[in-house]
């Protein structure tokens, strides 16, 4: 439940108009539709499981609970369930959760509606550095995967600034300036990936291609656990932040009226934003439109309060990815459809649907 209202959540409120549904069903039917989609998630494959039988393979291997999965159940399922389905389905929401809340703070920071890790290039930028990182001597296989996230979050957070900085020079910080640059900016970061694709052997620039589509048919539990708490950190920390993003929404001078420091919390916020999209890509590579996707339709649905809309943004964007993925893996079994593929089919209608309609949910 929401602290009571400061003297600057009122003037934000005052500002920027009343929420609309109220935010606690909506969080707990997010939070149950998560939970049935990843279940539903576990169950489909090439081996299809029972619903009940995931279900009490997974009670049974919570502690001090002895649920018997039946003895008709083949050994394989619990390979399958645990060993590949289960990481893929934690990693596709914890990408989910980080992109979408990443959209949310670069959204927040510029007041920007059509900000997010794909449009300002910060995908790009972390793809690009993850690329390097491949063709460099450090260790980029799942023993050395720690150094991805590095490289992701150095190559993000560098476009973040850049993107920012060219657009602050060339006019007005306004929502054109700052997505052309950070289209311009993925256009080079783009064309210089290339270069190094092709510029490699096969075996080097394979899985910079596949890394480019974006899915989770490589995710393993190690990788899983190496990625997940540079995510889990970047959440908290924009969470942390959502009376400080609701400040932001009025001008500079009024948000350092009212105790932010204007500067401080937007450089705390970028970084956070940028740590928790740089991971998601060095996880599961280049997803786009889904920070801009789940955070516009939290704000449609639930009002423009932060406090209330970020956690719908992390159970909607952790739902919609899981989603997404079971749609990959399954539609044209036994192939799979590259995750970022189906996102940006998804996105780009989206996003003409924004700038056709002008729709400013901020």
């Amino acid at each position: 439940m929401a602290a009571a209202d400061t003297p600057a959540d009122l003037a934000v409120t005052a500002h920027r108009g009343p929420r609309r549904l109220p935010a606690l069903p909506g969080i707990a039917v997010l939070g149950v539709a998560l939970v049935l989609v990843a279940l539903y998630a576990l169950t489909q494959g090439a081996a299809d499981i029972p619903f009940e039988v995931v279900v009490r393979m997974l009670l049974d291997r919570l502690p001090l609970i002895d649920v018997s999965a039946g003895a008709d159940v083949p050994a394989s399922w619990s390979q399958i369930v645990f060993d590949i389905r289960l990481p893929r389905v934690l990693a596709a929401g914890f990408v989910g959760a980080a992109l979408a809340v990443s959209g949310s703070a670069y959204q927040g920071c510029f007041r920007n509606p059509l900000a997010d890790p794909y449009l300002l290039g910060v995908a790009a930028g972390a793809g690009l550095a993850v690329a390097l990182a491949y063709i460099s001597p450090l260790p980029v296989s799942s023993t050395g995967f720690v150094s991805l996230p590095l490289f992701a979050f150095l190559g993000g957070m560098g476009t973040v600034l850049i993107v920012y900085m060219t657009a602050r020079t060339a006019a007005s910080l306004d929502n054109g300036s700052l997505i052309l640059a950070g289209v311009a900016l993925s256009a080079v970061w783009g064309g210089v990936t290339s270069f190094v694709i092709l510029n490699n052997e096969a075996q080097v620039s394979q899985p910079i291609m596949s890394f480019l589509f974006g899915g989770f048919n490589t995710v393993s539990w190690q990788k899983l656990l190496l990625g997940a708490p540079y995510m889990v950190i970047g959440i908290t920390v924009v969470s942390l932040h959502a009376r400080a993003l609701n400040v932001l929404q009025l001008d500079e001078e009024q948000a350092s009226h009212l105790g932010i420091d204007v500067l401080r919390t937007k450089l705390v916020l970028l970084a956070a934003g940028s740590l928790a999209a740089a991971t998601a890509v060095a996880v599961a590579g280049v997803i786009g439109f889904l920070g801009l996707i789940v955070p516009h339709v939290a704000r449609l649905l639930f009002g423009t309060d932060y406090r209330r809309t970020l956690p719908v943004t992390i159970l909607g964007g952790a739902a919609l990815l899981i989603g997404v993925d079971l749609i990959a893996r399954t539609i044209m079994q036994p192939q799979e459809v590259p995750v970022g593929v189906l996102t940006a089919i998804l996105g780009g209608p989206f996003f003409i649907a924004l700038l056709r309609g002008r729709r400013v949910f901020l």
